[in-house]
């Protein structure tokens, strides 16, 4: 019961229409009014804010914020990932040769999530790692590797939520929500960053120039909360030790490393 439920409220608003008014919402002079109640309710760190509150015009700008020099730091070791984003790491696991991955007790399939065949056989065994951001999260992606895109492509329409109840409860949301997906070769070989689209609000914005990726480099922003999915080659990949989930991560912070 709980679960159809859920399922008719997620149906009921995430529509176009009720997805066009949030837009809107966000990006209109009215909603700087709700500024200072959402930075109270989510309880964001303003000290590290480019700006401050009251520079924000709409909460658009709020949610789409820059933080400032240094306000991170990245691991810049040659052989590590980092986290691209602030987020929870919800969960990490292997790939299944059939493609498929288990989250939150459910199913999805990696070969649905990136719609290539060519491309899913290079991650068959290997690792994903699922990193959601809420709304009090900074929205700024950046890249967990140093590398070169080879390809980049987009997926999906609608957007489910993400978090740890749209997992429990949606139908196949990382593998069926909207989705700008980006693969990238570095020495040690394949890693794709599937950008996940959340509830309400499609828009991922792609900001990186050329094909070549800095670890750190800011490659793209949500304009909500959402997800970021790392998926990587079999064997390529090594966890932090110290690393455990539900797991809250900073962007830059090290995840693990990559290994030959």
């Amino acid at each position: 019961m709980i679960q159809g439920l859920y399922r008719l409220l997620i149906e009921l608003t995430n529509g176009r229409w009720s997805s066009g008014l949030l837009k809107r919402f966000a990006r209109s002079p009215v909603s700087r009014f709700v500024i200072p109640s959402f930075a109270r309710i989510y309880q964001l760190n303003q000290k590290e804010m480019e700006k401050e509150l009251a520079e924000y015009p709409t909460l658009h700008d709020l949610f789409v914020r820059t933080l400032k020099k240094d306000a991170r730091k990245i691991d810049l070791n040659a052989d590590t990932v980092v986290s691209p984003v602030d987020a929870v790491l919800e969960d990490v696991g292997p790939i299944k040769e059939t493609s498929e991955i288990l989250v939150k007790e459910k199913t999805y399939s990696i070969g649905e999530m990136l719609g290539d065949e060519d491309i899913l056989s290079k991650y068959l065994n290997g690792t994903y790692m699922i990193l959601y951001l809420s709304p009090s999260h900074y929205h700024r992606i950046h890249s967990p590797v140093n590398g070169t895109v080879t390809k980049q492509w987009q997926l999906g329409s609608k957007s489910y939520p993400v978090n740890k109840w749209g997992l429990k409860y949606g139908r196949r949301t990382l593998s069926k929500n909207y989705r700008v997906i980006t693969e990238v070769k570095t020495n040690y070989g394949h890693v794709a960053i599937v950008k996940v689209g959340a509830m309400f609000v499609n828009s991922i914005e792609t900001t990186h120039k050329g094909s070549e990726l800095v670890k750190g480099g800011e490659i793209a922003y949500f304009s909500f909360g959402s997800t970021v999915v790392l998926l990587f080659e079999k064997d390529i990949f090594q966890m932090d030790k110290t690393i455990h989930t539900p797991h809250d991560l900073k962007m830059g912070e090290r995840l693990g490393i990559l290994i030959k």
